[in-house]
């Protein structure tokens, strides 16, 4: 380059260095892609387990699942709370062959990880290892699925350790709240129970453990899923068929059918003398996967109260200064779902607050929202959804989410579609049957001495004492 050429292009950067940025307005966001899922090629052994093989060679890894759609939380005696979580969690402390700490070597040696977890509607086990040692891994997943044995000073250590961390998560107000809006919202279903008691915890046993694990970890209502660098399928499926395929076959006991409470106005005071300020929890029952206000209800929620430019979030913090966060979920589970508001106040200002988050959720029910709100919310949840399948943990977990909640694999592929898809009309729709306050439960968890008399203002109140 001449010292000619070389001054011309010095100075084309500058004159475009120097040109005037727009900075009120934010940078156009590139359309997002929709999602492709990989091929699925899916199996069946002769015990009924399904196995679902997905290839993906970019990583020298392997991610397995073994999900148990029907062996959640739900299946939990009301008298023995917290033995689905239990039973995950002390799958890896010992089988008839491993002592625990046999197993954490092996898992070392390859590279490897493998928890049990435990969630309302599913167990499962999750691992992850070196791609070469998949026989090996698969080996591990099917003895501690199999042959757990629930040592007795493991669950002993267990009980003691779970005890205080729940005795730590009660001295908290939101865990509170949490607790109890949960008990109100879904009344005798099972979703009413989010943890243990100590009482519950200490009936935990080697034996009811064991019973659990051969009642709901059985291979007929399973599904193992194996993504990463798995090699050629034929000879995957044989390590799979050495290792799981004389596991015995047992019918899952069947649930009897409970429905939550039908929605209405409920408020109830949690006293917590001290508290010197109120969690607040607003909300009710709402729509589930296969719900057509799926992905409508999705998208207002973002609006009213996910992150940041949030419609919660810009009122109740930046314009009012009520609270340091204000933000709304929709959890979702196999038999229900639910819309919360979310957000703890000062107790000087618990009815203004109150009356706040229920005016901005009449107004979702009441008014479109805006063109720049809904293409601001489609790219966030398009965007999240896609970057969260660029790993092999990703994929594998939605696979397992898609499994225990009953859908088909395409929902995958066709989540950013409807996304897209959503009209100001349909989330007002949505609004206007899961989010308008007319039938919420409000649950408020503070001193009641000096809030009762505002929480008093929005309707009868029931009064309970903070466990």
């Amino acid at each position: 380059m001449t010292r000619k050429a070389a001054a011309l292009a010095c100075a084309a950067i500058w004159i475009a260095a120097a040109q005037p940025v727009d900075r009120t307005k934010p940078p156009a966001t590139p359309p997002i892609p929709s999602y492709k899922l990989p091929p699925v090629h899916q199996s069946k052994l002769g015990n009924g387990l399904t196995v679902e093989m997905v290839e993906d060679a970019r990583f020298p890894l392997v991610t397995v699942r073994l999900v148990f759609p029907e062996a959640g939380s739900k299946t939990d005696p009301a008298e023995l709370a917290g033995l689905a979580e239990a039973s995950a969690t002390l799958l890896k402390e010992g089988t008839r062959t491993r002592a625990s700490r046999q197993i954490a070597e092996e898992l070392a040696a390859i590279g490897g990880t493998l928890d049990g977890n435990a969630g309302r509607d599913a167990v499962s086990i999750s691992a992850a290892a070196l791609a070469e040692h998949s026989g090996k891994l698969l080996e591990l997943v099917a003895d501690v699925a199999r042959h757990a044995v629930f040592p007795p000073e493991e669950v002993r250590l267990y009980q003691q350790n779970q005890k205080q961390r729940l005795a730590a998560r009660r001295a908290q107000a939101d865990y509170q709240a949490d607790e109890r809006f949960s008990a109100v919202l879904f009344g005798p279903h099972p979703y009413s129970r989010i943890s243990a008691t100590p009482e519950s915890i200490d009936r935990l046993s080697p034996e009811g453990l064991g019973k659990f694990r051969d009642t709901y970890l059985t291979p007929a209502q399973a599904v193992l899923i194996v993504l990463g660098r798995t090699g050629p399928r034929a000879a995957l499926l044989r390590q799979i068929e050495q290792r799981f395929g004389d596991w015995e076959q047992k019918p899952v006991p069947v649930r009897p059918t409970v429905k939550p409470p039908d929605p209405k106005r409920k408020i109830v005071l949690v006293d917590r003398p001290g508290s010197v300020q109120a969690d607040l929890r607003i909300g009710q029952l709402a729509a589930s996967y296969a719900d057509p206000n799926h992905f409508p209800l999705m998208a207002g929620n973002g609006i009213l109260g996910m992150g940041t430019s949030s419609r919660l979030f810009l009122n109740i913090r930046e314009a009012k200064g009520y609270a340091y966060q204000a933000n709304s979920i929709v959890s979702r589970f196999r038999e229900g779902a639910y819309f919360s508001v979310i957000t703890q106040v000062r107790n000087e200002v618990v009815a203004p607050a109150i009356e706040a988050v229920l005016a901005e959720l009449d107004k979702m029910a009441r008014e479109p929202v805006t063109a720049a709100e809904l293409s601001s919310i489609k790219n966030f949840i398009s965007g999240v959804f896609v970057m969260g399948l660029e790993s092999q943990g990703g994929l594998a977990n939605q696979l397992a989410l898609v499994k225990t909640m009953g859908l088909p694999n395409q929902y995958l592929e066709t989540y950013t579609t409807k996304v897209r898809s959503v009209e100001p009309g349909q989330i007002e729709q949505a609004a206007a049957t899961y989010i308008a306050p007319g039938d919420a439960t409000i649950v408020v968890v503070g001193d009641a001495a000096k809030i009762g008399d505002a929480v008093r203002k929005f309707g009868e109140v029931e009064i309970t004492k903070a466990q």
